[in-house]
């Protein structure tokens, strides 16, 4: 594939909450070739077109500030078209064409999958920002000298359906008294290990799992599948859902289903999710990584403000990981005083202890059952829950960075009032 644009944007300022902290901003060192940053994305995805913007926006504002040791950081963009074709072809290309010194890659399992044997092949450190495949870690885990150039800078499909089961428990059995659920997934890389947390989780938080969907992501028509959990009567249902984009949020409100819809709905984690459901999306609920106006960190509502200002539209959940990856390379390469060799990448990422706007960073080690995935847990990355309320998202969980209560529409039948 070609070479997609390599955006050079400029005129950004920096907030002060962005840059603190950032040992390698504004050096003496004499300037040198830039440092290239592989960032490859779905463009065309409502989730996915955050990663390369967001990126973009992280190397404008540490090269207003200097760049790294006086190098400024140039990204590389490829369009991967959601293919796993396309994404191979894409890392290779970034790898041994380019010279990126670092590949930050997708928010779908397949595609970093697929990429994941380059990286080990061509030794270049490659972190993907969304996707969640348990395998992906588990890989690195299982053969880390082969697989130690991969890192997994996003919750974990078993990470993202505990926090979930956590929020369950809290609101919806604690709040609502709610008692029974469906799991509705689309059948994909990263619901396999989401479901059989839920399926093991849910029950302890509170919830009985009356059935377990799973649907192809190309299905267009949900009304027999609606129909189906309608006929359960559950009192939630717990979504894994990404692919399948905007056609299951929309069916449910044009069908009036009278059962909320809880879970994991990655493409509503973005502002734009409203307008392309044309509202459909009042009420339904996902868990994300963070929100306008929520400030899970100093650094988190800065950027939102910036984004939201410069495309109209708050980042998808990738977006926020995307850009503080690029903080976080930058990092471990003035840490190893410029060098970009890889295995010296590889060990300073190892150390990576950084405050992003998601929570505080850290990877799990060599001999932990996620090596290189995101920690997960009390004082690192926990995700949030939303809710979209009359066009916007509110944070509902945890109780720590909310910003309101959860509200259901009128055809939303909850059987017994929150206390």
């Amino acid at each position: 594939m070609s070479r997609c644009k390599t955006w050079r944007l400029h005129g950004f300022m920096a907030t002060g909450a962005m840059m603190t902290g950032l040992g390698f901003i504004a050096t003496a060192h004499a300037a040198g070739e830039p440092l290239k940053i592989g960032v490859i994305s779905e463009e065309s995805s409502v989730a996915g077109a955050s990663i390369s913007k967001s990126a973009q926006m992280a190397a404008d504002e540490i090269n207003a500030h200097g760049g790294v040791d006086g190098r400024k950081i140039e990204i590389v963009a490829y369009d991967d078209h959601s293919s796993a074709s396309d994404g191979v072809r894409a890392f290779q290309r970034a790898a041994n064409q380019d010279k990126v010194v670092a590949i930050i890659g997708s928010y779908i399992s397949e595609v970093a999958l697929a990429m994941e044997p380059w990286s080990a092949r061509l030794k270049m450190p490659f972190i993907t920002p969304g996707a969640a495949s348990n395998d992906i870690s588990k890989h690195v885990h299982d053969d880390y000298d082969h697989y130690k150039y991969t890192f997994h800078g996003w919750m974990t499909s078993a990470f993202i359906a505990q926090s979930i089961c956590d929020f369950s428990h809290d609101i919806l059995v604690g709040q609502f008294k709610m008692k029974t659920t469906v799991v509705m997934s689309e059948d994909a890389a990263w619901t396999k290990p989401l479901d059989e947390r839920y399926l093991e989780c849910l029950p302890k938080a509170g919830l009985q799992v009356l059935d377990h969907i799973r649907f192809n992501p190309d299905t267009s028509d949900f009304t027999p599948i609606f129909n189906q959990i309608e006929a359960k009567h559950p009192d939630t249902i717990t979504t894994g859902i990404s692919h399948v984009g905007v056609q299951p949020t929309v069916q449910w409100h044009d069908q009036q289903v009278p059962i909320p819809m809880t879970g994991q709905s990655s493409q509503a984690t973005t502002t734009s999710f409203w307008k392309d459901t044309n509202g459909a999306t009042e009420g339904v609920i996902t868990a994300s990584a963070a929100a306008p106006g929520v400030a899970v960190t100093p650094k988190t509502v800065p950027f939102v403000d910036a984004y939201q200002k410069k495309f109209g539209v708050s980042p998808a959940y990738d977006g926020f990981t995307s850009y503080d990856l690029v903080y976080i390379l930058a990092d471990a390469i003035h840490r190893n005083q410029g060098s970009t060799d890889p295995d010296k990448m590889v060990d300073a990422l190892e150390k990576t202890d950084y405050v992003g706007t998601i929570g505080r960073w850290q990877f799990y080690g060599k001999n932990d059952q996620f090596t290189h995935a995101l920690k997960y847990g009390p004082g690192y990355i926990t995700g949030i829950n939303l809710q979209w309320q009359d066009g916007k998202q509110v944070a509902i969980w945890p109780a720590s960075v909310a910003n309101g209560k959860v509200k259901f529409p009128a055809f939303i039948k909850v059987q017994q009032a929150a206390k």
